[in-house]
């Protein structure tokens, strides 16, 4: 089976290969293995070894240490992931919440941006349960799903959100468009509720929540919602995930992931700063 980070780093392999023209049957002699193992490794479908990587890049001509070490990190990290078996296998529908949902239990950060609602990691239950019956809960944050029960659903948010409460806590870095503040999912006590946890769960230091205020203009229009996970202390491997109505987009190379994180940086300057987005989304509480 293929994984986000396979993928990833099959793809970055294949372009090294093509890039000189090369036949997968040169890369199979480098790694003293058959064409078939190639293709499965250039298309994610297996875990990729350190040896062998370093064998190709030897094979390519890349003597960049700093490019192999990368390379040899996203597999390791690939692995880490294919091996996890967490609460998830055998309580979430096929398609992308698996998938996300895996990956985010072994990232150490994950910036979201929000239009519309509320960013999953911060959502209440009864905002969830006024999503669901509104037809408008989601896998991740943003798309609709139809084969779930609203308890399944309140249940894998809440074990989401318990990552910001461990010893090593996932880091939350949240920005929501003001929209999403005046939008009464689930009527005003749902709301003031979920205001209420927002501002909670801003106090932790591993939250930090920005809000795009309507005054903020032409600079402040976030183009789509979309989560952003990095997996160690550097953006070389950074996997950004966005939905829609039926559809999800995995940005799963490094110049995309690039222009996603450079979108959420110029968005995060032109929100309000911690403070000020906080007395904001107090203010608003106080007017349901």
């Amino acid at each position: 089976m293929s994984t986000v980070l396979g993928r990833r780093l099959g793809s970055e392999l294949l372009h090294l290969r093509e890039a000189l023209g090369l036949r997968q049957s040169y890369a199979a002699e480098a790694l003293s293995a058959s064409v078939a193992k190639v293709a499965k490794m250039e298309n994610g479908l297996v875990p990729m070894r350190d040896p062998d990587i370093r064998a190709l890049c030897s094979a390519y001509g890349v003597t960049d240490t700093s490019a192999v070490d990368r390379l040899c990190k996203l597999a390791s990290i690939d692995r880490d992931r294919r091996k996890a078996k967490g609460w998830w296998r055998n309580r979430l529908w096929e398609g992308p919440m698996g998938e996300y949902v895996a990956m985010e239990s072994i990232a150490t950060h994950v910036r979201s941006l929000q239009v519309c609602i509320i960013p999953g990691l911060l959502q209440t239950p009864d905002y969830v349960r006024a999503l669901f019956h509104g037809q408008q809960v989601t896998d991740v944050d943003g798309r609709a799903v139809t084969d779930a029960e609203p308890d399944l659903v309140v249940d894998i948010r809440r074990r989401r959100q318990h990552r910001l409460e461990e010893e090593n806590p996932l880091a939350l870095h949240a920005i929501v468009w003001e929209a999403a503040f005046h939008q009464m999912v689930g009527g005003p006590d749902v709301m003031r509720e979920q205001l209420g946890h927002m501002i909670d769960m801003a106090t932790r230091p591993n939250v930090r929540l920005q809000v795009i205020p309507f005054a903020s203009g032409a600079r402040g229009c976030p183009a789509s919602a979309f989560n952003i996970l990095t997996f160690d202390r550097t953006d070389a491997v950074d996997v950004v995930y966005a939905d829609s109505i039926n559809s999800s987009f995995w940005a799963e190379n490094e110049t995309d992931g690039r222009a996603y994180s450079d979108h959420f940086r110029q968005l995060s300057t032109a929100s309000l700063d911690d403070q000020h987005s906080i007395r904001l989304i107090e203010q608003l509480r106080k007017d349901m």
